[in-house]
């Protein structure tokens, strides 16, 4: 099995941005742990600031991953680009997020991306990432 996580703006900055929010854990020190915990499973990282990049990602391996893991940060709420994108894929996309946005300001509740696909979790931490696959493994 093979799964692509990918992270949109400013999520290059975990561990230091908001850790009341968003925790005190670099991404890379949690995806160490995840592909430990799921050694059987092949995990791949990517994550860009730029819009274009986070969908010529997705278009390069959403025909051939068993399953995206998608947390596009604030491009949740704004990209019609990203849902288009999504919408055309072969391999099912997971939205993530750390925080629960429904907690948040009123702008992150609505999301551009969800109704593209095949789930939402939200508001579990980083564990967020690791729920989003167990939904992957269980769909195939």
């Amino acid at each position: 099995m093979k799964i692509q996580i990918i992270n949109g703006p400013n999520l290059n900055l975990l561990g230091t941005r908001e850790p009341g929010i968003y925790g005190s854990s670099t991404f890379e020190d949690y995806l160490k742990k995840l592909r430990a915990q799921y050694s059987d499973v092949e995990i791949d990282y990517y994550q860009s600031n730029i819009e274009g990049c986070l969908i010529d990602k997705m278009q390069e391996v959403g025909f051939d991953v068993d399953g995206i893991i998608l947390n596009a940060g604030a491009y949740t709420h704004t990209s019609v680009a990203l849902q288009d994108c999504i919408r055309s894929l072969k391999s099912p996309v997971i939205e993530v997020h750390i925080s629960n946005v429904h907690k948040r300001e009123e702008f992150r509740h609505k999301s551009m991306i969800s109704c593209a696909c095949m789930g939402v979790i939200c508001g579990f931490g980083m564990d967020s990432y690791r729920l989003a696959l167990e939904a992957i493994k269980g769909s195939k």
